[in-house]
C-alpha cells in the first residue's frame, strides 16, 4: 500500500507514479454532495465523476488495464472524505494488484 500525498485542498490535480504507471489524479469537492475523483493513466482515461467513499475503490472496472486501485482511508473512523482533512484524516491510498486482489475476497 502506497499513501499518496493530497492537500487539504477543495480542488487539485496530482501527478503520481504507480505500479510503473503514471497517474493524473484530479479531486474536487461538489458543495452539499461530496469529493469527486478522476483517474487517468498513461493518458487513457480510466474513471471520471467518482464520488469518494471510505474504504471504497474507486476504479470498478478490471477490463481497463489498470494495475491496482485507489480508495480512501479514514484513519479516525468509517467516514467519507471531506476535503478540508484530506492528507491527514482521509487519505488516499494505491493498493497494488495483489494487495487488491486480498481485499476483494
Amino acid at each position: 500500500m502506497q499513501v499518496i500525498p493530497i492537500q487539504p485542498e477543495a480542488s487539485q490535480t496530482l501527478q503520481t507514479q504507480v505500479g510503473a504507471q503514471n497517474v493524473v489524479i484530479n479531486l474536487y469537492y461538489k458543495n452539499g454532495q461530496g469529493l469527486f475523483c478522476d483517474f487517468i493513466s498513461n493518458g487513457t482515461v480510466l474513471v471520471t465523476g467518482v464520488i469518494a467513499r471510505d474504504v471504497v475503490p474507486l476504479i470498478s472496472a478490471d477490463y481497463l488495464g489498470f494495475a491496482g486501485n485507489f480508495m480512501f482511508v479514514d484513519t479516525q473512523g468509517a467516514n467519507d472524505p471531506d476535503y478540508s482533512d484530506l492528507g491527514t484524516r482521509y487519505q488516499l491510498v494505491y493498493l497494488t494488484a495483489a494487495e487488491y486482489a486480498i481485499i476483494r475476497q
